[in-house]
């Protein structure tokens, strides 16, 4: 079966306007960097949103979670903005779905070439989502985490567990 990947914004998928300085959203990069990365998995991409999840609100973390309950496939990967990864995976978590969904994000936008995480980030991500038993995780610079054993290190830009 297929693995299901829904795209839901953040740093992952932001351009850089070089007149005004400012990153945006135009479309996801995820196709090319499959392309890119010669992956051959069965994979269905679906756009739900395009924000900062900074700009998230608790009716889009339910939109999310009600998209992951309603796809046909057990393995789930959400590409998603760092800050707010952790409040949509709880509210995900707290609709106990019996499938293996991982969210993953970037700090540095695909679009930045080699000095972007994203890339990596989805591979793990992608490699995860086949791997761990049915749960919510957070998968960032090559590691997985429990979805309540998760936070963003904001002094290193690095995830790591709850201390």
């Amino acid at each position: 079966m297929a693995i299901r990947v829904f795209v839901t914004g953040g740093t992952f998928d932001k351009e850089y306007n070089m007149i005004t300085g400012k990153l945006y959203f135009k479309d996801t990069h995820l196709l090319e960097m499959f392309e890119r990365g010669r992956c051959n998995l069965d994979i269905d991409i679906r756009t739900l949103m395009m924000i900062d999840s900074l700009d998230m609100v608790e009716s889009d973390r339910e939109m999310i979670a009600y998209n992951c309950k309603k796809a046909e496939e057990t393995q789930i990967v959400i590409t998603h903005g760092t800050d707010t990864m952790h409040l949509t995976a709880a509210t995900i978590a707290a609709e106990k779905i019996p499938k293996t969904i991982v969210l993953t994000g970037a700090m540095i936008p695909y679009q930045f070439g080699m000095s972007s995480d994203g890339f990596f980030n989805l591979g793990s991500a992608l490699a995860f989502a086949q791997s761990l038993p049915h749960g919510v995780y957070v998968v960032m610079n090559g590691r997985y985490f429990s979805w309540n054993n998760v936070r963003k290190n904001l002094s290193t830009g690095f995830f790591e567990e709850k201390k």
